[in-house]
């Protein structure tokens, strides 16, 4: 055999083993160097009009598994009341952009229905099989080595992000976290919050020091945006009658469907989104932040936490490129906290006139609409009340200086929602912003007993 035909058979070897050896890192997420990815992924609503949530969520799921994650390793919690919904127009299909893939295909039910609560929540993020009441059993099992992603998705308000039944508290998010690192437990941890005032959840509260990187769709102080709406272009198919993704959501979800996510850095992935979510749209924009070790993960490629899809291998990540938003002069959204009530608009507007389903609709958004209007009072007369007709207006709009966070004491807060819920009736996804004025009341000294007089005056005949 001559020489020639040698090197070319040892050429061939060589390149039959960098295509094994590069399929073998995409599959094994588990290395004496890298540790194991584990993540976990939840949308914090039911009903189908908040679609978008376990829409986002499921897309989510299908980039980790493109990703090379093993899906022991990927927990995913969501209702799942919205792929089989009546409303569903592709029953067993849930779409994350318009005329998009089917993203629910394979998704694990983890947490479902009455499973996805804040004490799950928390139980798989420690690892706390105990203390688990439901669900798989699937807990983040990680070690010193591993790399952990959370993305959580749903409405928010002042220190609380909303869970289909109760609440899940900042502080007590950040308290999990802290006994994970105080476990020695991950390597690094990168979390991505979607939500209207979800800089709250980190706000003053995450540490430099737990080798934590936070990502939150808006600020503490303002709403974050859906899009894919019916009648805001870019418009949904006309079928669907809900939104179809969150911008927050869809600007690291698309960025990241395709990018070569090795070259990526968390910190390229960062400009992407904070300019699709808020230069893009200046009509509809808000402030993407970041809290915690942000200097010690940012140059992280993405693929450390969500791995990369082969298929992406070599994309040349351009600043052309770094978004597929249409022209921001055509783009409309729809502020989270308004997206209930439009919903139920447009399944009014939408209704054929004298129909059972016209009157069903202006039902439930004459419901709608009371409720707001009764919390809106109910909290304007409460801090009348305590404050002052001059000073009550105060506790409602202050925001605290950056850096601080929300409340001194969380019990307090704890305490006056859930006071507010025993006299007043539970708080509307709206209500649910004057949380703030609570964490107000608690810093100004309102206790136990101050708030019930005022609650059995205001509410006692709701």
């Amino acid at each position: 055999m001559n020489s020639s035909i040698l090197a070319g058979i040892l050429l061939l070897s060589l390149l039959s083993f960098a295509v094994e050896s590069r399929k073998l890192d995409h599959e094994d997420d588990k290395s004496s160097i890298n540790g194991t990815r584990w993540a976990v992924l939840i949308a914090g609503s039911s009903g189908y009009g908040n679609y978008r949530h376990q829409a986002d969520v499921c897309h989510a799921y299908q980039i980790l598994k493109s990703g090379g994650l093993k899906e022991e390793n990927i927990i995913v919690f969501m209702y799942d009341d919205i792929a089989f919904a009546n409303e569903n127009p592709r029953p067993g299909i849930i779409i994350n952009k318009p005329y998009g893939t089917d993203v629910y295909y394979g998704v694990p039910k983890d947490y479902t229905g009455e499973n996805v609560t804040a004490n799950n929540f928390l139980a798989v993020i420690l690892g706390n099989k105990t203390a688990l009441t439901g669900g798989s059993g699937k807990v983040v099992n990680s070690g010193p080595n591993d790399h952990i992603f959370i993305y959580y998705t749903d409405h928010g308000s002042p220190g609380i992000i909303g869970m289909p039944s109760g609440y899940l508290y900042a502080k007590d998010l950040i308290d999990v976290l802290q006994k994970k690192h105080e476990a020695k437990a991950y390597k690094k941890m990168v979390i991505y919050v979607e939500a209207c005032e979800s800089g709250i959840v980190f706000e003053g509260l995450l540490p430099k020091t737990w080798n934590i990187y936070a990502m939150t769709a808006a600020n503490s102080s303002e709403s974050s945006w859906a899009i894919y709406c019916p009648e805001h272009y870019p418009y949904p198919p006309p079928e669907y009658d809900t939104c179809l993704g969150d911008l927050f959501s869809i600007s690291w979800l698309e960025d990241s469907d395709k990018h070569d996510l090795q070259k990526e850095t968390l910190e390229k992935q960062y400009r992407v989104v904070k300019r699709r979510t808020g230069f893009d749209y200046l009509d509809f924009s808000s402030h993407v932040m970041r809290y915690g070790y942000i200097k010690g993960i940012q140059k992280d490629s993405v693929s450390t936490y969500i791995g990369t899809n082969p298929i992406n291998d070599n994309f040349t990540f351009t600043t052309q490129t770094s978004s597929s938003s249409p022209l921001p002069s055509k783009i409309k959204g729809l502020d989270q906290r308004d997206a209930d009530l439009y919903y139920l608009l447009h399944k009014f507007n939408k209704a054929p006139e004298g129909s059972k389903e016209k009157v069903e609709a202006q039902k439930q958004l004459n419901e709608e609409i009371s409720q707001r209007q009764r919390e809106d009072l109910n909290i304007q007369r409460i801090t009348t009340m305590l404050f002052g007709l001059k000073n009550g207006p105060n506790m409602v709009q202050f925001v605290r200086p950056a850096g601080q966070p929300l409340v001194d004491d969380w019990d307090c807060l704890k305490m006056l929602v859930g006071l507010y819920e025993e006299h007043c009736g539970t708080l509307s996804t709206y209500g649910k912003k004057y949380a703030r004025a609570m964490a107000n009341m608690c810093n100004a000294g309102v206790n136990n007993e101050k708030m019930i007089m005022a609650l059995t005056q205001v509410c006692k005949t709701n």
